[in-house]
């Protein structure tokens, strides 16, 4: 049996900009991608918090430290600069592999700045949605 499991995610992220004219995708600040464990062109699910919004896209990388996330292309159409966004990653683990996996959560800051990383299966939500 395999499992479909949160790999990782970058909790409420704030979309700095949504470019209708560029090639699918979302651009991640490197950091940030190396942060939540993301690779270039990794498949990614985007829940956007304002608008109910969901899709999948590919990740491109952006600049280091500049805190962007920017919906491109299509995708442009789902989010609005300052709109926050959940940008999860999934892996396919086998049963043994799933009952040890410990998913990354990358909590950000309104300027997607990160605050906190956590990979303990302890992880309790924090639905406080203070930054």
């Amino acid at each position: 049996m395999q499992l479909f499991m949160c790999k990782s995610k970058i909790h409420r992220a704030t979309l700095t900009d949504a470019n209708l004219n560029y090639e699918g995708s979302i651009t991640i600040a490197k950091d940030l991608m190396e942060s939540a464990d993301l690779l270039p062109y990794e498949k990614v699910q985007v829940v956007n918090i304002n608008n109910g919004n969901r899709l999948e896209t590919y990740v491109i990388e952006g600049e280091e430290g500049s805190g962007t996330i920017c919906l491109n292309g299509a995708a442009a159409r789902k989010g609005q600069t300052g709109d926050k966004i959940i940008i999860i990653s999934y892996a396919i683990y086998n049963k043994e592999e799933a009952k040890g996996h410990q998913p990354t959560i990358v909590k950000v800051n309104d300027q997607n700045k990160i605050v906190s990383k956590t990979t303990s299966k302890e992880f309790i939500p924090d639905y406080s949605f203070s930054n």
